[in-house]
């Protein structure tokens, strides 16, 4: 009986411990702190026979906010933006700062041709095409092999 009133007690406590301290958990575990929010957007990507398609969700920025940069095999996609409101009333002011950034890198396969990734910004989605060199392409067309 006494084991049975303890499982039950252990059980309760660790209940009411979290629900006290889940408003707090839940202030300093926010992505956004200070002012600041990080955030890691969501990424597909895609193959096709010419070329490997990188799509990001990135709602409610502007195509100027993106630096994409390129060195050796790697391309690094970062984004930057920065708000900031003031509303002055009589009796008070209110000053709001509000902080995004990320930054994501990838490794490019050997077969994509630098020179002409390009980048297109539409609809909340960051686009890039990165092309296969003409050698990667002849590769990966379908052959046939017939058994013998």
């Amino acid at each position: 009986m006494s084991t049975k009133t303890l499982a039950r007690t252990t059980e309760m406590l660790p209940s009411l411990f979290d629900d006290f301290i889940r408003p707090w958990n839940s202030w300093i575990d926010s992505p956004s702190i200070l002012g600041r929010t990080q955030m890691v957007p969501a990424v597909n990507i895609t193959e096709t026979k010419d070329d490997f398609i990188l799509s990001l969700a990135v709602p409610g920025m502007k195509k100027d906010d993106f630096n994409i940069d390129i060195t050796g095999n790697l391309i690094t996609i970062s984004c930057e933006k920065e708000q900031k409101s003031e509303v002055k009333e009589e009796l008070f002011t209110r000053n709001e700062y509000n902080y995004t950034s990320f930054s994501r890198n990838f490794t490019l396969p050997e077969d994509v041709n630098k020179e002409r990734i390009d980048a297109r910004y539409e609809d909340g989605i960051l686009k890039l095409s990165l092309p296969k060199k003409e050698e990667a392409k002849k590769m990966a067309a379908n052959k046939h092999i017939v058994v013998k």
